[in-house]
C-alpha cells in the first residue's frame, strides 16, 4: 500500500480507504440478533482483507444503518493504533441531539474514540449554518475533541462547489470528503482551497458515482485500454498529489483487487494517462462537437435560479456522458434521482420543460438556443422510474 500525509492531521493515510456503506446488512438500525451470520462473516472478511492490504482507514457513518454496529464487533479486535476510524453524523438544528447521535455511533463502534469525525452532508446553506453557527454542531465536535473522543474534525459534502469553498474557508475543519473524478471535475477549486489550508482530501465514491465503473460499457472499456475504466479513474485521481485517498466502498473482500493494480502504475502516470485522456476527449468531440465540449458549461444557471428548479448543469453533464461514452445506465440512475433525493442530489429533471420559460436564465449561455432542445432529448433518453437513494431503499 502507498500512503500520503492527510493534511494537517499528519496521519499517514492509505491512498485507498475502506468505505463502509455497501457491506452492511440494512440501511436502518436493526437488532444484533437480526443480522445474518453470513453477512457479518462477509464484513469481517472484508475488513481483514483491507487491513492485510494496508488499507487501515475504515470509514462509516451513523446514516449507514447497521454498518457501525457490525464494525463494532470487528474493529476492537485490532490494535487500536493500527486503525484510522472515521464516522460521520449529519448536522441538525439541535446541537445536543447531534451529540447524542455521535455518542450512539461511538457505542455501536465499541471504541473509546474515532480518529476522524465528519459533519455529514453539508450540502446546502442551512446545513452549513447548523454546523458553524455559535453553539452549533461544530462546537459540539470540538468539545468531543477536547474530551478525547475525536481526534480530527472534517466534513463531507455533496454540495455545490461554492458552498464547499465557503465551508473550507472557515478554516475550522481538518479535512474534507467530496466528489471529484474524471467524469466530474467541478470541485477541483475546492480541492486546491483545501490544500492551501493543509486539509486532508478524501474522494467519495470514485467508482460508483464516478461512472458505475465496476460495470462499464464496452465503449468506455475500449477508450481506457490498456487500463480498465476503474484503474484509469483511480490513476487519474491519484496522479494529482492534492488528492490523498479514494474511497473504495468494498462490498466483499475481492472488491479491492482491481484497484490494487493502480499502485504499480503511479510512478508512470505521466506516460500512461495522456494517450487515454486524449482518446476520451477526441471521442467526446466526435460525438458532441468541439464547440459544445469546450463551452457547454459556460454561464449556466444553478438549479435554484432556474424555473421549475431544473438542474440544467447536471442534466447536460449526464447527456454528454451518455452520448460520448455510452454511460447510459449511469446517466439514467443519476437522472432519475433528481427530485427524489433532497439535498443529496438536488434540483429537478426536465420532465416539466413545457411548463417553464428558460430564456431569461440562459441569456448568458453561448448555447441558449439549443439547450432547451437538448434538455428535452435528455429527458426522452434518460427519463424513467424514480430512483431512491440507497438509504431510502
Amino acid at each position: 500500500m502507498l500512503y500520503r500525509r492527510f493534511g494537517r492531521t499528519e496521519l499517514q493515510m492509505p491512498v485507498f480507504s475502506c468505505g463502509g456503506m455497501r457491506y452492511q446488512f440494512k440501511w436502518q438500525d436493526v437488532s444484533w440478533s437480526d443480522i445474518p451470520s453470513d453477512n457479518q462473516k462477509n464484513i469481517e472478511a472484508t475488513i481483514h482483507r483491507a487491513i492485510e492490504l494496508g488499507i487501515n482507514h475504515i470509514e462509516t457513518a451513523r446514516g449507514y444503518g447497521s454498518s457501525e454496529m457490525q464494525l463494532g464487533k470487528i474493529l476492537p479486535k485490532f490494535p487500536r493504533k493500527q486503525l484510522i476510524v472515521q464516522t460521520k453524523v449529519s448536522p441538525v438544528a439541535d446541537a445536543k441531539e447531534f451529540r447524542k447521535t455521535f455518542e450512539k455511533s461511538l457505542k455501536y463502534l465499541q471504541l473509546d474514540y474515532v480518529d476522524l469525525f465528519s459533519l455529514h452532508g453539508i450540502n446546502n446553506a442551512e446545513l452549513l449554518d447548523y454546523g458553524i453557527r455559535p453553539g452549533g454542531c461544530l462546537e459540539v465536535a470540538k468539545q468531543l475533541q477536547a474530551e478525547g473522543k475525536v481526534r480530527f474534525i472534517g466534513f463531507s459534502t455533496h454540495g455545490a462547489t461554492d458552498l464547499i469553498m465557503q465551508a473550507i474557508n472557515t478554516n475550522q475543519f481538518d479535512y474534507v470528503n467530496l466528489h471529484w473524478y474524471y467524469i466530474n471535475q467541478w470541485n477541483w477549486p475546492a480541492i486546491l482551497a483545501a490544500n492551501r489550508l493543509d486539509m486532508g482530501v478524501f474522494i467519495i465514491s470514485p467508482s460508483d458515482k464516478g461512472g458505475k465503473l465496476y460495470n462499464p460499457p464496452q465503449k468506455l472499456v475500449n477508450l481506457c485500454a490498456p487500463l480498465s475504466p476503474m484503474v484509469f479513474n483511480d490513476l487519474f485521481c491519484l496522479s494529482h498529489s492534492q488528492v490523498h485517498t479514494l474511497s473504495l466502498g468494498a462490498a466483499k473482500p475481492q472488491d479491492f483487487d482491481e484497484h490494487l493494480k493502480t499502485l504499480a502504475l503511479l510512478d508512470e502516470s505521466s506516460e500512461i494517462l495522456p494517450p487515454i485522456l486524449a482518446r476520451l476527449e477526441e471521442e467526446a468531440i466526435a460525438s458532441l462537437g468541439e464547440d459544445w465540449v469546450k463551452t457547454w458549461h459556460i454561464n449556466l444557471p444553478t438549479w435554484e435560479h432556474t424555473p421549475g428548479g431544473i438542474n440544467i448543469p447536471m442534466i447536460l453533464l449526464l447527456w454528454n456522458l451518455a452520448n460520448a461514452y455510452d454511460l447510459v445506465d449511469y446517466a439514467k440512475t443519476r437522472y432519475n434521482l433528481m427530485g427524489n433525493a433532497s439535498h443529496w442530489f438536488p434540483g429537478n429533471k426536465a420532465d416539466k420543460l413545457h411548463e417553464v420559460d428558460l430564456r431569461q436564465c440562459l441569456i448568458l449561455s453561448p448555447h441558449a438556443q439549443k439547450i432547451p432542445r437538448i434538455l428535452a432529448k435528455a429527458h426522452e433518453m434518460l427519463g424513467g422510474e424514480e430512483v431512491k437513494r440507497l438509504s431510502q431503499q
